[in-house]
């Protein structure tokens, strides 16, 4: 048994849990805190130091967030008070392990600092409730100014809708959290880190983090890294990718990957809250995850699926779409037949449900469901951005291939079904029109939290029934709770038992 030590990159089960109940096994062991923060609430620096020198010490590996690391979490990276100086010595963390396990493989990711597009303070600082999206609008603007694209006059316009302090406060933190980057980029070009990924969620084209990453791209080029530190979208889902690529790199292998999209112009379309090309990002995931992608179907390990549409990717509370591309341009027909072609040859056929954004597509559960073949595929993700989906159903497309249809598998892609479908394309929007006084912010109290985790388990079951009617009598739905003590994400534990 390998040990293989976790730093997340906060509490939520997306970040906590899913490396531990997909990868934990009688080959791995995977070791994280017992204890974090809360949200905005960092967690303490110093115990997690001390669980990394005590636990490292005799691992194989270690999957690091360094915004965990530094900050205490992703959302006090966006909102803490400390300086530069203890940043750098916080950091310095990494080379005293590598110092006391010279074997320890390290690999890390470091966000690049986000900038929504919208007016909410939930996971950023207080100002961002009322200047939030005129923020957004100002990087826009600011970026193609440097691109020659505007005016400097049409930026400044925009400028003075932003009270001075917030923007002085905003950009300060964006250049910290840039020169904590550039450093981790130092680390890794000296050798201490073994691995380095650089996510960004909640992205565009254009903005302040596109400058960012624009900025951060330059120095990995400068250092002749372009073809080993890796910059795509993504974030929550980042462990997952990185422990599986700890997998394949045990085992000395390389599993290579084939994508089949629902329709062929969906390569080019650009996902919600992402700023690159689907296919580019595809691409990269692949890579971090330790495969391999090929242009052929008979080389592949593994295939995988995309749904996305051809050109605009909406919400999944909005579905079923109204737009020609979810219903002409996408061949769902053709699909179904392909995937229960390559299934019944053997394949490993593994479904990106990238068709909408914060849910899966009840159509395709429906379908799955109708030929019985949702216990079949070897993974399925569909949750929040394109990104967090690709890198989960990599990871368990990654385990499948190594372990095959283990229970662990099993539960955990049933929990997919049960969260990434159930929960947020069906349960959510019904609960937050239940509970409207208070379902769509953060809970004022555990009752209330209590009542929405009621409903939601309410709702989660007609969704087993209606939707999973194939496999229902063998699911069993064992825990419910509210984690964030909000609407958006859920924790879940569920069973498969044949």
């Amino acid at each position: 048994m390998k040990k293989i030590v976790l730093l997340p990159l906060d509490e939520r089960p997306c970040n906590y849990d899913f490396v531990y109940k997909l990868f934990q096994s009688d080959e791995l062991k995977i070791v994280r805190p017992t204890q974090l923060g809360s949200k905005k609430d960092p967690a303490d620096f110093d115990k997690i130091k001390e669980f990394l020198f005590e636990e490292c010490e005799q691992a194989f590996g270690l999957i690091l967030s360094v915004d965990m690391l530094l900050y205490g979490g992703l959302v006090p990276s966006r909102m803490h008070m400390e300086t530069v100086e203890t940043l750098k010595e916080r950091l310095q963390v990494i080379k005293q392990l590598k110092e006391k396990n010279p074997q320890l493989k390290i690999y890390a990711f470091h966000c690049i600092m986000r900038c929504p597009s919208y007016n909410n303070a939930d996971e950023e600082p207080d100002y961002y409730e009322y200047y939030g999206e005129r923020l957004f609008t100002y990087g826009v603007m600011k970026h193609k100014v440097q691109l020659g694209q505007a005016a400097a006059e049409e930026a400044e316009v925009l400028r003075a809708q932003i009270p001075e302090k917030v923007l002085v406060d905003f950009e300060g933190r964006r250049e910290l959290s840039r020169t904590l980057n550039m450093e981790t980029v130092r680390y890794y070009t000296e050798g201490d880190l073994d691995a380095l990924v650089f996510p960004q969620d909640d992205s565009a084209p254009l903005g302040y983090t596109a400058i960012d990453q624009m900025q951060i791209r330059r120095k990995i080029q400068e250092a002749g890294m372009t073809d080993e530190i890796l910059l795509y979208s993504g974030a929550d889902e980042v462990a997952l990718t990185l422990t599986a690529r700890m997998l394949n790199e045990m085992k000395g292998n390389h599993p290579k990957v084939y994508v089949k999209y629902a329709t062929e112009a969906a390569k080019h379309m650009i996902p919600k809250y992402e700023g690159v090309r689907l296919c580019t990002t595809i691409g990269f995931h692949i890579l971090s995850a330790g495969c391999i992608p090929v242009e052929q179907e008979e080389a592949a390990d593994v295939i995988m699926i995309a749904t996305a549409p051809d050109d605009k990717m909406e919400e999944a509370f909005d579905q079923p779409s109204i737009s020609p591309n979810y219903n002409a341009e996408r061949n769902m027909a053709e699909i179904m037949r392909y995937i229960r072609e390559k299934l019944s040859e053997g394949k490993r056929v593994a479904i990106a449900d990238n068709a909408y954004s914060n849910g899966g597509e009840l159509d395709l559960i429906r379908m799955l469901n109708k030929h019985g073949i949702l216990m079949d595929v070897s993974a399925y993700a569909g949750w929040n951005t394109n990104g967090n989906t690709l890198g989960t159903v990599l990871a368990e497309a990654v385990y499948d291939y190594y372990y095959g249809d283990t229970k662990q598998r099993k539960d955990f892609l049933v929990e997919r079904y049960l969260e990434d479908v159930g929960y947020c394309s069906h349960a959510r929007g019904l609960v937050t029109t239940e509970i409207s006084a208070y379902a769509d912010t953060a809970f004022a109290t555990e009752e209330n939290a209590a009542e929405v985790a009621a409903s939601a388990r309410v709702h989660l079951d007609e969704f087993t029934a209606q939707y999973l009617s194939s496999i229902a009598d063998k699911v069993h739905i064992t825990h419910v709770s509210m984690p964030w003590k909000r609407m958006f994400e859920v924790k879940l534990d569920a069973e498969y038992n044949q």
